[in-house]
């Protein structure tokens, strides 16, 4: 039954909103004002809902996710992706702003290992986006504010659970990415993400999200389960018809831990642009093989870059 809110100018719009919104995130969103779930229509469609308040009123965003897990392949990601699911515990961070495709790149590698092997795995969202169906592993989705109280209780709960992978939808605090740490280091494979453009300032937001008299130990933490960061952005064609997405990618070498633990990220641009070979690249590299292989503008590839001089006119 629909709960009449005293304030609000239009209730038609909150009677259709509280239809399809789980009835304890709903007295949850009217009473914080904010509100992340997911809504399937059947087989038919799946969205991700965003539920606010605005000026004395109801309001919400709906974003389409696609049925279907699209897979590396379909993604063209990056060949070295393959290879983030074959490793045997560690950490690894996708990053990038909001709408930069990194829930789609997690479902395409949870895809991979799900194909291939026989694993324990467990995401932990808010919302869960993709749903993954059994084949070769066992995966649990669960959802914060519906299954779980939040990513560290999620977490905490999949240790305790002889999980092989865990997927944590959002790093957002500091007990959150201890945990995570701690998991890497117990012989678990975790992905997670972070709101950060870069492979530098990924880990010097990890970090920086401890006390002074913590940095230390978390450097050291870090240096050892950091197996890759990936950045990505997404960038509209030249010819406006569709997106191409920009990857940094930072890999594990033995070179990497002593670089983080001196806390010496200014270095990683020249570390990756080395290790090349190995599928390292920098966030403007790679914006200028699109740029060079004329599937985005100079001009759109410079709203994104790190060094925005490099794709200005001359």
């Amino acid at each position: 039954m629909y709960r009449q809110c005293t304030g609000f100018k239009n209730e038609v719009l909150g009677q259709l909103l509280q239809e399809i919104a789980p009835e304890a995130l709903w007295e949850n969103y009217l009473a914080s004002g904010d509100a992340d779930f997911a809504y399937a229509m059947g087989d038919l469609a799946r969205f991700r809902a965003n539920y606010y308040h605005q000026v004395h009123d109801f309001g919400a965003v709906f974003r389409i996710i696609p049925s279907k897990v699209l897979t590396l392949e379909q993604i063209q990601a990056p060949p070295v992706f393959q290879t983030f699911g074959m490793l045997p515990a560690g950490l690894v961070l996708v990053t990038g702003p909001t709408g930069s495709g990194k829930s789609t790149t997690l479902a395409a590698i949870i895809d991979s290992v799900n194909e291939r092997y026989a694993k324990k795995i467990v995401t932990i969202e808010e919302p869960v986006e993709f749903v993954h169906r059994r084949r070769q592993s066992v995966i649990i989705h669960r959802e914060v504010g519906l299954d779980t109280v939040s990513f560290m209780s999620g977490l905490q709960g999949a240790l305790k659970s002889d999980v092989n992978i865990v997927l944590v939808g959002e790093m957002r605090d500091r007990e959150t990415i201890e945990l995570a740490l701690t998991a890497a280091e117990m012989g678990i494979l975790v992905f997670g993400t972070l709101h950060t453009n870069s492979a530098a300032k990924t880990i010097d937001r990890v970090v920086d999200s401890f006390p002074a008299q913590k940095k230390y130990q978390v450097r050291s933490q870090l240096s050892n389960s950091l197996k890759a960061v990936v950045a990505q952005q997404l960038l509209r064609s030249a010819d406006g018809t569709r997106r191409y997405a920009a990857y940094e990618i930072l890999l594990f070498t033995p070179a990497l831990p002593a670089i983080i633990r001196a806390g010496e990220t200014n270095k990683l641009t020249s570390f990756m642009q080395t290790g090349r070979q190995l599928g390292m690249i920098s966030m403007d590299d790679s914006l200028a093989a699109l740029v060079g292989a004329g599937k985005v503008t100079p001009e759109a590839a410079g709203m994104k870059a790190i060094d925005k001089n490099r794709f200005r006119a001359e």
